[in-house]
């Protein structure tokens, strides 16, 4: 295939003289809005940012999240830098995982709203974080207030789940707590769909018991194997056509494509297929 600058430049030298194509011009565009977490592709980002763009768009993905927050910077870039790096390749980077106190938060919600975000995700909690039930009321208490920082400027705050919220402690599902002790206006959920079905819940049961919470999703799907592995979308176990038949009810605004690890090391076909899937799901 030919590498995108390379085509770029050919086309420019047979145009008239001066003219500039922007490489968005030779993006796939498809009628569903699919999106992608970049942790997806983490090591050939590392190896090259934008090659893994251009592929990621000539697929026909239209949204990122992004998870290379770091410094102020997201993946080595400043926040307008990678907002247009990000756009120049038919993209939208639509949410941010980052992990932060609360001292930190005003400079991240300006980060992420500089990079184009429109939302921002804590995407895990230590072991010391959750200990305790008490400890996920103090989590709760402090999501509300980054929420409401959020909120003020324009940004919707959100948590992303693990299996570990759905162990319980002394006979209560953590993951309730969070939902239970969150103000549904100030925090949103980010349910990662093989980590809740790993957990041992239904996600359409939370549907119906917290409706409008889920706002975004991580479509992940898991191997028939006793390991559980992480498979391309629509090669395993979960029914993502039941699913997303309840995702009005969920509260579902936007879904990323993530595949944490490649067990058949070709991360490219594996984020085609998954691509392939939900572009011909007719609940999506």
């Amino acid at each position: 295939m030919q590498k995108r600058r390379t085509f770029i430049k050919t086309v420019s030298a047979a145009a008239v003289a001066g003219l500039i194509l922007p490489k968005h011009l030779f993006a796939k565009k498809t009628e569903k809005q699919i999106g992608i977490q970049l942790y997806t592709l983490r090591d050939m980002i590392k190896e090259n940012f934008e090659e893994t763009l251009g592929i990621i768009s000539d697929i026909g993905y239209q949204t990122v999240e992004a998870a290379g927050y770091s410094n102020r910077k997201f993946y080595g870039y400043y926040p307008v830098e990678y907002k247009k790096i990000i756009e120049d390749y038919g993209l939208e980077s639509i949410s941010s995982h980052a992990k932060f106190s609360l001292l930190d938060a005003p400079k991240v919600i300006e980060d992420t709203l500089e990079s184009g975000g429109k939302y921002l995700i804590i995407p895990w909690l230590s072991v010391e974080q959750r200990k305790t039930i008490d400890d996920y009321k103090k989590l709760a208490d402090e999501f509300n207030k980054v929420g409401q920082l959020c909120n003020n400027a324009g940004l919707t705050f959100g948590y992303h789940n693990h299996a570990f919220e759905f162990e319980e402690i002394n006979g209560v599902v953590p993951y309730n707590v969070l939902l239970e002790n969150t103000d549904s206006d100030l925090v949103a959920m980010e349910l990662d769909l093989y980590w809740i079905v790993r957990g041992g819940y239904n996600p359409q049961e939370y549907f119906d018991i917290f409706p409008g919470r889920f706002k975004l999703w991580h479509i992940k799907d898991m191997d028939t194997n006793k390991e559980m592995d992480f498979v391309p979308v629509g090669k395993g176990l979960i029914n993502f056509q039941a699913i997303f038949r309840q995702q009005k009810k969920a509260g579902l605004e936007y879904s990323f494509v993530e595949q944490d690890s490649h067990p058949n090391d070709d991360p490219i076909l594996n984020i085609k297929t998954s691509f392939n899937y939900l572009n011909n799901l007719t609940e999506y």
